[in-house]
């Protein structure tokens, strides 16, 4: 928060002891529901560069994120209840918590907690997984493996099947753009790609881990390829160690602007937005199971619907194991319309279902979603308090200590 010239004149004016002296209440507020290991924030006094939280005695981890706030996990908050802790510059030796962990290796940088892994980002194209796949359907940009609490992969990466599906990412199908119809969805057609470009910014943390990462989608329908839209991503995965029902979560949020002058236009369509595809022992009409927000199990009848949640799973050996994926409230057309496939392990947020749409040059389209993994079955009441945490962030107020 400080450059080094406001440090200098601060201990030159103002006695050191008393600026490490200063304490500030944190104040957080529960809503009209329980809340569990939730994620809070809060815009940091000046005076706090070195912050420390204190419960009662208790140190808690806190971390600056790339937007200037702290944040830190609040364990536990019933419904209507206010906790208070305590804020300072950290006066000691600084305490250990372990958080997330991110290893890179090439392009690829995988989340880890307490040495397990949690998910991977898939930077650049990588190796093709078997020698008879075109190279057409090389591409990089999206997040696989997702790995359950117990350590199974929930997310499959070119299936036989769809060698256009790659564990989670996001893609658009049906466009037009300047009188012509890219397609960068189904890579297999040659009209339309979705190209890696680079990482920015990655960082491991206490509370959570992160990266930020560029690619851009791409007209192959020209002898000259034309790049239509430049896409960032903002990935945060969270330390949070829930001991009776251990679920791994992690947040993706998407941004997308026009590369040209020209909008990119997206006629109705059934898919094309964000896409899951999960494990191949999944795959088939009896073999993954589906619940969404509204407590539909049936994929046939939950496909088009709209709800704030979907849970999608199966086994994979004797283990039953899955993952839910939230839509933020904010997102355009929320709670925006699923693709459910009829026999395959696929899902999808597509907005273009409601109808024609357009991203228009100077007008950036945004879009959050978080996930949610663990095994078992799913249980709808709490994935609806999960839920809850998520569209109704935690409220925090702060004010200086008496």
């Amino acid at each position: 928060p400080f450059g080094c010239l406001g440090l200098l004149l601060l201990f030159v004016f103002v006695d050191p002891k008393a600026l490490w002296a200063v304490e500030f209440d944190v104040i957080v507020e529960g809503a009209g529901f329980s809340r569990s290991h939730s994620v809070a924030s809060f815009e940091c006094p000046q005076s706090i560069w070195d912050p420390e939280l204190d419960q009662g005695g208790s140190v808690l981890p806190v971390q600056f994120g790339l937007d200037g706030r702290l944040h830190f996990l609040v364990e536990s908050l019933d419904a209507g209840e206010t906790r208070r802790f305590r804020l300072r510059n950290r006066t000691g030796a600084p305490k250990s918590h372990k958080g997330i962990w991110v290893e890179r290796k090439g392009d690829n940088f995988r989340f880890e907690l307490n040495g397990e892994p949690l998910v991977q980002y898939q930077g650049g194209e990588g190796v093709l997984p078997r020698g008879e796949i075109d190279p057409v359907f090389r591409r990089g940009g999206y997040l696989h493996p997702v790995w359950s609490p117990s350590g199974l992969i929930v997310s499959d990466d070119y299936p036989e099947n769809h060698l256009h599906h790659h564990g989670i990412w996001n893609s658009w199908t049906k466009t037009e753009f300047d009188g012509r119809s890219p397609n960068f969805w189904e890579t297999g057609h040659k009209k339309g790609t979705v190209e890696f470009r680079a990482v920015d910014h990655v960082w491991s943390g206490a509370v959570f881990g992160g990266i930020q990462s560029r690619h851009r989608f791409v007209d192959l329908t020209l002898s000259d390829p034309v790049i239509v839209l430049n896409e960032s991503w903002e990935l945060k995965v969270y330390a949070i160690k829930n001991l009776d029902l251990p679920y791994r979560v992690f947040d993706l949020s998407i941004t997308q602007e026009c590369a040209t002058g020209k909008p990119l236009k997206l006629p109705q369509y059934r898919y094309g937005g964000l896409g899951f595809r999960g494990h191949q022992d999944w795959d088939g009409a009896e073999n993954a199971n589906f619940l969404t927000g509204f407590g539909e199990s049936d994929r046939i009848k939950g496909h088009a619907t709209r709800a704030p949640w979907c849970h999608i799973g199966g086994r994979i050996g004797d283990q039953l194991t899955g993952l839910a994926i939230f839509c933020h409230p904010k997102n355009f057309r929320a709670p925006q319309p699923m693709r459910i496939h009829p026999n395959e392990p696929f899902f999808c947020y597509a907005p273009a279902q409601l109808g024609e749409w357009e991203i228009r040059p100077g007008e950036p389209y945004r879009s959050r979603y978080r996930f949610v993994v663990f095994d078992g079955s799913p249980k709808k009441e709490a994935l609806d308090l999960l839920w809850l945490d998520y569209s109704e962030p935690i409220k925090v107020s702060i004010m200086k200590a008496d």
